[in-house]
């Protein structure tokens, strides 16, 4: 899992800092939202050539650790 988070980089010059791969101009948003689109994991590759499979891996993986949080409910 470390393997694949290190490949989801955030530089302050590019989009914002928001999160990409590997440095490239492809966000995680980009994929996440290809993937929620319905298409494959090659139809994403053939999309965004730059791409590897375990990119969108790594997408999946950092998405999934964005949303676990445990919640706290005030009484």
């Amino acid at each position: 899992m470390i393997d694949l988070l290190s490949r989801i980089t955030s530089e302050p010059d590019k989009f914002g800092g928001r999160p990409c791969i590997r440095g490239l101009r492809i966000r995680v948003i980009d994929v996440l939202d290809l993937l929620a689109a319905g298409l494959s994991h090659a139809e994403i590759v053939e999309e965004l050539p730059d791409l590897e499979p375990d990119d969108i891996k790594a997408a999946l993986a950092f998405a999934g650790r964005r949303v676990d949080h445990p919640l706290i409910a005030a009484e």
